[in-house]
């Protein structure tokens, strides 16, 4: 019988764990969301959130799930993480020893690799860390209440201390489910967040309706926009180019072997939600520190970046369309790919096995990903025009949209194969037992 279904999980207990490890995860990260940092008046601070939840403050808590605006221990999130994932992968390409230990001291190279990035973290934390600090002392709410009660070095290092220590816990989380769970755990922890906020997204909306500021007209035009945005997101996320591929016949024995036709499928997509998590994670990190600070230099930079201007969106477009070749490059080698068609026999129609073959999987790998990268531009500014135009609350945005639709069905596709890849070793242990009789 075919494993389909949700009440067959219980025919998989190794599924069934890493469903509960990653749920079990996930539940701690959201109790960490809730956990304050000392020093704080989070009664002022949730009115100035309240004052400035469409300004850049509003992307910063939709990234930190929430977590900036309780200033929790998880308020940076994990994008100091991905910070540092950023600059090391763009090292490998530049540093001749990082890029050799990447690709030719297997496991042991990663591991370093890996540690780097964590050294990174940390660094970039401490950076985040006293900036936040040093901007929550001169912040106060709407009614004038100072938001720190206790201004100075003291509270400075108690936050740096906090933050860099929530992080670090947090990327470890991170890793335990990417490990023990199913599904990238970062993806994961980014996913659970904007989830979490929904429910006070939608409420937030329905109040701006009661109170006048939204019509009812332009509400059916935002979720009718929301449910296009939603079908072109999983229609260009199962959107492939299918490169067909020819076995020659040959002997082996006495049997005939070859001759069948496959493909190679190529996505659309094929960097899936990092892009745009990358880019927004490098414009944050600027406005972060202007956000939080009181130098005008800094808050200039920070007006910059505000997600309301041109510059921003044409930055963040270039920014998307950028780490959708490289981290592209990155995960899918044409030359590799190439390689083993030719070892086993394989060639497209019309073109030379070897390189002819590479450069032609090549020039097709970056048409359709300029069209991918093209796609993912048009949703990720979306909030933006949203923001402007209606009013609207940033997890009806795009971003928020692809992000939760790419990690959702990047779990379900790592589910269902683990379903297929038990039920077939299920299937040939019965063959084997039955060939034994």
């Amino acid at each position: 019988m075919a494993l389909t279904g949700v009440e067959n999980l219980a025919r998989l207990p190794e599924l069934k764990k890493k469903l509960l490890w990653t749920f079990v995860l996930v539940a701690v990260y959201r109790i960490g969301v809730h956990v304050p940092v000392p020093g704080v008046d989070s009664a002022a601070l949730a009115d100035f959130f309240e004052s400035a939840k469409n300004t850049l403050f509003g992307l910063f808590d939709m990234f930190s799930g929430g977590g900036l605006r309780n200033l929790s221990i998880f308020a940076l999130g994990i994008m100091p993480y991905i910070s540092a994932s950023i600059i090391i992968q763009l090292l490998t390409v530049v540093s001749p020893e990082l890029a050799k230990m990447q690709k030719e001291e297997g496991a042991a190279g990663r591991k370093k690799i890996t540690q780097y990035t964590r050294y990174g973290t940390v660094l970039i934390t401490i950076i985040q860390g006293f900036g936040i600090a040093v901007g929550l002392e001169s912040m106060a709410s709407p009614t004038g209440a100072p938001v720190v009660l206790a201004a100075g070095w003291g509270f400075r290092l108690m936050t740096i201390l906090t933050l860099t220590a929530g992080t670090v816990f947090l990327m470890w989380l991170g890793e335990q489910m990417t490990e023990k769970g199913i599904g990238n755990g970062i993806s994961m922890i980014i996913y659970a967040g904007i989830v979490a906020g929904l429910p006070r997204a939608v409420l937030s909306t329905l109040d701006l309706l009661k109170a006048g500021e939204l019509s009812l007209f332009v509400l059916i035009l935002i979720v009718a926009l929301m449910v296009a945005v939603l079908v072109a997101i999983v229609f260009m996320e199962r959107g492939q180019r299918r490169i067909p591929i020819q076995y020659a016949k040959r002997m082996v024995g006495r049997k005939m072997y070859g001759g069948q036709t496959t493909h190679l499928p190529l996505r659309v997509n094929t960097a899936g939600v990092i892009p745009p998590i990358f880019a927004s994670s490098i414009l944050l990190f600027p406005a972060t520190l202007g956000e939080f600070s009181s130098v005008p230099l800094l808050k200039q930079i920070a007006a910059f970046f505000s997600p309301q201007t041109v510059t921003y969106n044409v930055i963040f477009v270039a920014l998307i369309v950028f780490f959708c070749y490289f981290y592209t490059a990155i995960i899918f080698d044409p030359a590799d790919i190439a390689e083993n068609i030719r070892k086993q026999g394989g060639f497209i129609p019309g073109i030379r096995p070897g390189a002819k073959t590479k450069e032609y999987i090549d020039k097709v790998l970056a048409r359709i990903t300029l069209w991918g990268s093209m796609y993912i531009s048009v949703v990720c500014v979306l909030p933006m025009v949203m923001i402007q135009q209606f009013n609207v609350p940033f997890y009806f945005g795009g971003t928020s949209l692809l992000i939760v639709v790419g990690v959702a069905m990047d779990f379900m596709s790592q589910i269902e194969s683990y379903l297929i890849s038990r039920q077939y070793e299920g299937l040939m242990q019965k063959g084997r037992l039955k060939g034994r009789q």
